[in-house]
């Protein structure tokens, strides 16, 4: 059985708000990149870079996608399935790195990011973006910047897509 926590226009407005969110963080948008992981970051991504271009359309953000599949700690607990190819378009050398991601959950993902990031240059800093932080976390990592949190048992599932956020 599925429900719907998030509606499309709900994912819109929080997705929204975090841009706005990340412009004031960073007092601006100079120096900053969003990289997309592969897969479900890549969209989000995609949208938030949309939306910053409308906030400060002097300031266009680079955007990037990686795939972690080859640094993920968990590797002989389930087969590695490379996502996608990674395509970072500018050095990450002394930029503000926003990672994007669909959901949150143990941590893993986000830890594979971080030192798969390191082949790209040493950014001055890495920020986070999830549309879901569902907690359940394994390794001492937070988000910076949350559409929603949302408690979950670790049975179930959660999507999140730009149609909504959904749990099975």
């Amino acid at each position: 059985m599925s429900r719907e926590v998030l509606s499309a226009s709900d994912v819109r407005r929080a997705l929204t708000r975090i841009a706005h969110e990340i412009v004031e963080r960073n007092q601006g948008l100079e120096g900053v990149v969003l990289v997309g992981l592969q897969r479900g970051g890549v969209w989000i991504a995609d949208a938030l870079a949309a939306l910053l271009a409308e906030i400060d359309p002097a300031h266009p953000v680079p955007v990037g996608t990686l795939d972690v599949s080859f640094h993920r700690d968990d590797v002989g607990l389930r087969p590695i399935v490379p996502g996608s190819v990674t395509d970072i378009p500018v050095s990450l050398g002394g930029c503000t790195v926003v990672l994007t991601d669909d959901v949150l959950y143990t941590g893993r993902t986000v830890r594979a990011a971080l030192e798969a990031m390191n082949e790209y240059g040493r950014p001055r800093a890495v920020q986070l973006a999830v549309v879901v932080d569902r907690g359940h976390r394994e390794l001492p990592i937070r988000p910076d910047f949350v559409g929603k949190n949302l408690p979950t048992s670790s049975e179930e599932q959660v999507s999140a897509t730009s149609d909504g956020v959904v749990i099975r």
